[in-house]
């Protein structure tokens, strides 16, 4: 059994259910469920969370305006978001709604710390305000009078409202990025946010008294708590912190106050949040301030992504609903019908493979067709059907571990390949006994593609190798016999490791590739994937193709007419 190697907590934001998602969302989201996956196989207790952001006054204006109250629109959208990550097996522990009341009593629990801790003071709110992004703004953050964040139109506004002192906390977060640079990455990123700060922190407006589609401040009716100070509180609230007084708890349940109070020692603070660029503001300021002023631990890491581009400017729900940015042909982005046209597992390699962590990226449904035909079909599809139909032609399905390589049971390391081998055997044990560390070492840097790049030399040199050996000429003559069934149990215990490899990120194809080996029904080690001979005897059977090729002209025709 894999040994527990002790917690790990990642987050993804907390999504704002004002429409559907599309396929940038999804982004996020893939890179989390790969990291929780790779944890959770190499041992770690992991904590994934993610989850909605219900309130605001955006909600609250396209709630009237369909005729229903806020709830019954953030309930029927969130619905969708839930079967969306079913669809796309995405494997969180937690899924977090800042309507429910284990989070809102303890958002007003961190309100009334947070106001007793002195930070907190009513003031008058003068500004500009951007409703689409929930967003306050100063003259000179707008862009040519537009919201610097989404380009969209602000409006003027005045209110009472409490307000919490950002401003005081200047020195300790240039602290916190200069002491601790791993705090905030990459480093872009941190460069952005450190001449923000130098640039003079404003407090911050952290309730509302214009509308009412939020939590209430617990020491004043008529106001609600803006949503920043709710929306962040979430990561710390999904782990049942801060305790709650009797009546509150009571309120919440005392079962669920008890069990998720354990979460909090256990897992917080978090290993990383997983952010969008366009939010990192956020979580690397006003979330590291307020739980200074909280006296809880920081979060270990925030990591910013970059952006998915189509037609050159960013994904949005709004443009898209409105048929501008992303109504383009050729282009699919609605992650559903991406996935019922190619897979799950299509989309989540494209998005993992072909984008470099904290960097934005071009999506077009041509590329993703282009690496789903060569990667998947060509190369990973291909090397499965190769080795299962040969080993059911030649052997019944039937391969033994030879001894000729094998004399001792499993290889460990390069070091132990007997110098019997084939120089061809030796260069694809030596390479997938190697593999399991490159992985390990880009995933700890966040870096999917080049993990995945790592896993696809071997897929490669594995195709590669069964040019080398031809066993259809071994097959042959019977004194190629032997030869020929080293050969292809070396392919099969080659796509073993692959299968193991690939788990994190390509589930459904793991399962179907073991399925295929023989090993439905063995469980699944990270360590495994570092040895080579495992298994003393494949019983393989020849299954459908994992990855049909797809005719691009025709498809991007199809889509056309769409």
């Amino acid at each position: 059994m894999t040994k527990e190697k002790g917690a790990y907590y990642i987050t993804t934001p907390i999504y704002y259910p004002s429409a559907n998602l599309h396929v940038g969302h999804t982004y996020c989201t893939v890179m989390a469920d790969a990291m929780a996956r790779f944890k959770r196989l190499q041992g770690y207790d992991v904590m994934f969370l993610t989850g909605t952001d219900e309130h605001g006054q955006k909600i609250q204006q396209i709630a009237e305006a369909a005729g229903v109250t806020p709830q019954e629109y953030v309930d029927r959208v969130v619905a969708g978001i839930r079967e969306l990550w079913a669809v796309m097996e995405i494997s969180y522990d937690d899924f977090i709604r800042t309507t429910e009341d284990r989070h809102k009593l303890r958002v007003q629990e961190i309100f009334r710390k947070i106001y007793e801790a002195g930070d907190i003071y009513r003031g008058v709110y003068e500004g500009w305000y951007c409703t689409p992004c929930e967003s306050f703004w100063t003259d000179t953050q707008l862009r040519k009078n537009k919201c610097p964040d989404c380009g969209r139109d602000v409006v003027r506004a005045k209110e009472d409202a409490y307000f919490f002192k950002l401003s005081a906390y200047a020195d300790r977060l240039l602290a916190l990025f200069d002491e601790h640079p791993q705090f905030l990455e990459p480093e872009t990123r941190r460069n952005e946010m450190t001449q923000f700060i130098r640039q003079g922190l404003e407090d911050l407006c952290i309730s509302r008294s214009s509308f009412n589609w939020g939590i209430e401040v617990p020491i004043e009716d008529g106001q609600v708590i803006y949503v920043w100070l709710d929306a962040l509180s979430n990561y710390i609230t999904a782990l049942g912190w801060p305790e709650l007084g009797a009546g509150a708890a009571g309120a919440a349940g005392a079962t669920d106050v008890k069990e998720n109070h354990d979460k909090y020692d256990r897992y917080w603070p978090a290993d990383v949040h997983l952010v969008g660029k366009e939010i990192v503001r956020f979580h690397s300021i006003i979330w590291p301030a307020m739980l200074m002023s909280l006296g809880y631990p920081l979060p270990k890491k925030v990591l910013g992504h970059g952006w998915l581009l189509l037609d050159g400017g960013k994904l949005s729900k709004s443009k898209l609903a409105e048929g501008g940015q992303g109504a383009k042909s050729r282009n699919i982005v609605d992650p559903v019908e991406l996935i019922e046209r190619y897979g799950v597992d299509a989309l989540k390699y494209f998005l993992l493979r072909e984008y470099t962590f904290g960097q934005d990226g071009q999506f077009t449904t041509e590329a993703m067709l282009k690496r789903v035909n060569g990667d998947l079909a060509n190369d990973l599809g291909n090397l499965l059907s190769r080795a299962t139909g040969m080993n059911d032609k030649y052997f019944g399905g039937a391969i033994g571990r030879p001894d000729a390589i094998f004399p001792d049971g499993p290889l460990a390391s390069a070091g132990a390949i007997p110098d019997a081998a084939a120089i061809e055997d030796r260069e694809l044990i030596s390479l997938a006994l190697g593999t399991a560390t490159k992985v390990e070492d880009h995933m700890d840097r966040f870096e999917f593609n080049h993990a995945l790049e790592s896993i696809w030399e071997l897929v490669s040199r594995s195709n590669k190798y069964i040019d080398e050996t031809e066993p259809w000429v071994l097959a042959k003559d019977e004194d190629g016999r032997e030869r020929l069934g080293q050969v292809l149990y070396t392919i099969s215990e080659s796509l073993r490791v692959v299968s193991i490899l690939i788990q994190p990120f390509l589930v459904s194809s793991s399962t179907k590739i073991r399925e295929q080996l023989g090993l439905g029904g063995e469980t699944l080690r990270w360590e495994d994937s570092q040895i080579f001979g495992a298994e003393k005897t494949f019983r393989t059977s020849k299954g459908e193709s994992l990855f049909p090729r797809i005719d691009i002209e025709k498809e991007l025709a199809a889509i056309d007419e769409m």
